[in-house]
C-alpha cells in the first residue's frame, strides 16, 4: 500500500469513529468492510484543562434544609450548584477553582454581602507571592472579580465573575470561585444574604 492510501484509510477510520461517537449514522459507516469501526486511542493530542462535570445533583446529601437557598461548589468537578429556598429552582454553572490544594478551602459558609461592580485588593498572601501586583483595581473590565461578587463569611473568599473567560473550568484562582459574568449576574439575583454555601 502507498503512504497516501494508508493515510487516507486512517483518516476515514478517524472520521467514522468520530461520527460513531457523536452519533451520526450518516457518517458512521464501515470503512474497511470488516463490519466494525476502529477507534484509536489518543486521537487528539489536545490537553483538556476544562473538566467541568455537568451532572445534576440532589441537595439532600449536602444540606439539612433549603432555608435561605443553598450553593454547593464541587471543587473536583469544577461546578457550582444552586437550589432556591422553595426547591423550585435549580441551577448548575461551570466554575473556576483555586490553583492548588493549599489555596483551597472546603466546608460550610454563607453569603454575607452582595456587591455589584466589586473593587479588588490582593490579600496579604497574594501580595507576598506577587509583589508586582497593584494594591487596588477599581470596578471595570480590568477587575479580577468581574461584574458581581458574593462575599462569604470566610475572610477574603468570594464567588465572583470574571472578565477572563479562559479561567472557567480550570484551576486558576487564588482561592475564590469564579463564574462567567452572565452566570454570576443570574446567581446574584437568585441568592440573598444568608444563603448557605458548601464547598466540597
Amino acid at each position: 500500500m502507498t503512504e497516501y492510501t494508508v493515510n487516507k484509510m486512517n483518516r476515514r477510520r478517524f472520521m467514522a469513529a468520530t461520527a460513531a461517537v457523536i452519533g451520526s449514522p450518516a457518517l458512521a459507516q464501515n470503512v474497511d468492510g470488516a463490519g466494525s469501526v476502529e477507534v484509536e486511542e489518543d486521537v487528539s493530542p489536545t490537553v483538556r484543562h476544562n473538566i467541568s462535570s455537568f451532572r445534576a445533583l440532589d441537595w439532600h446529601p449536602y444540606f439539612s434544609s433549603l432555608r435561605n437557598g443553598a450553593v454547593l461548589v464541587d471543587v473536583d468537578s469544577r461546578a457550582l450548584h444552586f437550589w432556591s429556598e422553595d426547591g423550585e429552582t435549580y441551577k448548575l454553572y461551570p466554575s473556576s477553582v483555586p490553583l492548588t490544594e493549599e489555596l483551597t478551602r472546603r466546608g460550610r459558609t454563607s453569603v454575607v454581602r452582595k456587591v455589584v461592580g466589586p473593587e479588588w485588593r490582593p490579600t496579604p498572601s497574594m501580595k507576598k507571592r506577587n509583589p508586582e501586583w497593584p494594591d487596588f483595581i477599581p470596578a471595570g473590565p480590568e477587575n479580577p472579580l468581574g461584574t458581581h461578587a458574593l462575599y462569604l463569611s470566610w475572610t477574603y473568599y468570594r464567588i465572583h465573575g470574571t472578565h477572563d473567560t479562559r479561567k472557567i473550568g480550570r484551576r486558576s484562582s487564588n482561592g475564590c470561585i469564579g463564574l462567567y459574568n452572565e452566570h454570576i449576574a443570574e446567581l446574584f439575583g437568585l441568592t440573598k444574604v444568608g444563603t448557605q454555601v458548601l464547598l466540597i
